[in-house]
């Protein structure tokens, strides 16, 4: 039986960025294939190629055993090739079969065609249990949620052959669990999954082979069952990675951020962060677990100052900070400094070019320039030393900020908030969708600055990396703290049971 998808000898390059470099790639048909690479190896300039987003240079593509040339996204819908993207491609306001019919209306007569939708929708929940409102408003529903709608319109077009690029980056634990059984039970509907991430984890759990990229060529392919995490993650980086956080104990300094009965509630009056205490120390990092949407967002919002306190207080170095001048630039003037959660919407200008994105809260500051004036010239080599030190790839800061990949965007951030010497540091999801190696760098870069008495307010769904960087661990569950913890005194369970709204009283 022919394979469902081999890649012979593709090339593509971007000017002089040779990204896909004489690729080769056999995926079985009926299996879960996993590509992993660094940020820029070219994992997903080579599925924008299969899915028709761009075409390739050189090289040939065969669909289940027949060359075919791929030009559009149509050309690869029609090949019976489905993708979904790590940041979905959903119209909000409408509902959810609206969404699945969209470009597949099937002729003028919306009716017919919204009644064929539902009909199929209805079969597709029966075949693989992705039962859904078909009614429901897709802005209402969970990114999980969301996400299977992503699938089933994939499914609907007739994809025989489904890409997932980056799927668990915005998912919680138990989403990304789900997501996993339903890739279990397409493959055994005889489904082809292509399954690109950064999170060996995931590749060990739910892939049969995986293939490594490494500065846009194809390194290695084998079998998921005879290779280990390390073993990848070497693959990927070319070298050996230290997979586990290295820290010392360390005793905490004096309280640098006080949090005393903090409740928020947002513009629909929905309370977001209710009755919420906790101190942090210089020279601590105190991780928030949490499933999202249970406060810890608003919470780092309101204590930047982008958000206002309906109740409570905020204390900095033991002094309140009045609500008049509770704003983001007076906190960073303070210094408290931010890595927001989500770097595109609140940490980054993706149409500004990066040496401008590399100043977002600091153009006031008198060195970059006179008067009103920014030195361009001055921005753009201080910004490519930073990217040699923070290995930003490509070191290039007249770059379009929109171009750089995601791990190396985030790189971007991290420099901006650390290189200012912040004296308290709010961390939102640091590593979402970033690669392995530069996971290493930025928990590197996290303890430097816990060692260097740096307070370190630290957010994240991946409950590893709270656990390996935090020093101590709050849960919030329904907007409130439900218990806390030291690091080195619990487990995953506990944390688990915490999450969930278990806590100490209630046992």
């Amino acid at each position: 039986m022919s394979p469902a998808i081999e890649l012979i000898a593709i090339n593509k390059s971007f000017g002089a960025v040779h990204a896909n470099k004489d690729v080769n790639l056999i995926v079985e048909r009926g299996a879960i294939h996993g590509i992993v690479g660094e940020n820029g190896a070219g994992k997903s300039t080579l599925m924008s190629i299969l899915y028709g987003f761009y075409e390739a240079d050189s090289g040939e593509i065969r669909v289940n055993g027949a060359p075919i040339r791929i030009r559009s996204s149509n050309d690869a819908i029609a090949a019976g090739i489905g993708m979904v993207h790590q940041h979905f491609m959903l119209v909000e306001p409408l509902t959810v079969v609206e969404n699945v019919m969209l470009g597949a209306e099937g002729g003028a007569m919306l009716r017919a065609g919204e009644a064929k939708v539902r009909k199929e929708l209805a079969r597709l929940a029966q075949d693989y249990g992705l039962d859904i409102d078909a009614d429901a408003i897709v802005g209402e529903l969970s990114v999980g949620l969301q996400q299977r709608i992503e699938i089933l319109k994939a499914l609907y077009r007739g994809a025989d052959i489904l890409i997932l690029d980056e799927p668990t980056a915005v998912l919680t634990p138990a989403e990304a669990d789900a997501l996993f059984e339903l890739l279990r039970s397409l493959k055994e509907q005889g489904k082809t999954v292509i399954l690109i991430t950064h999170k060996l984890r995931e590749i060990m759990a739910v892939t049969d082979r995986v293939s490594v990229m490494r500065r846009g060529e194809m390194v290695s392919t084998v079998e998921t069952a005879n290779t280990s995490p390390p073993e990848l993650a070497e693959a990927m980086v070319g070298r050996r990675v230290l997979l586990r956080v290295e820290k010392t104990e360390k005793a905490p300094g004096a309280p640098v951020l006080e949090i005393r009965n903090l409740s928020v509630v947002d513009t629909r009056g929905v309370l977001r962060v209710a009755d919420v205490s906790f101190t942090v120390h210089a020279g601590e990092i105190v991780g928030i677990a949490g499933v999202a949407g249970n406060g810890q967002s608003e919470l780092l919002e309101t204590i930047a100052g982008m958000r206002q306190p309906s109740v409570g207080s905020i204390r900095f170095e033991g002094r309140d900070i009045p609500s008049s001048r509770h704003n983001p630039h007076r906190m960073r003037e303070l210094g408290l400094l931010h890595v927001p959660e989500d770097r595109l919407r609140t940490g980054l200008v993706p149409a500004f070019p990066a040496f401008e994105s590399a100043i977002l809260g600091f153009s006031h500051e008198p060195q970059l320039g006179p008067g009103p004036l920014l030195d361009h010239d001055r921005l753009v080599a201080d910004l490519a030393k930073t990217m040699e030190q923070y290995d930003v790839r490509p070191p290039a800061p007249r770059l379009k900020t929109s171009n750089f990949s995601g791990g190396n965007q985030q790189k971007i951030v991290l420099a901006r908030e650390i290189e200012r010497n912040p004296k308290v540091l709010l961390v939102g999801q640091p590593t979402r969708g970033v690669d392995i190696g530069a996971i290493e760098f930025i928990h590197r870069r996290l303890i430097a600055l816990r060692d260097a008495g740096v307070g370190i307010l630290l957010v994240s769904v991946e409950l590893d990396e709270i656990m390996h960087l935090s020093d101590r661990i709050l849960t919030m569950c329904g907007a409130r703290i439900t218990g806390e913890r030291r690091a080195a005194e619990t487990n995953e369970q506990d944390l688990g049971l915490l999450m969930a709204g278990v806590t100490d009283e209630a046992a």
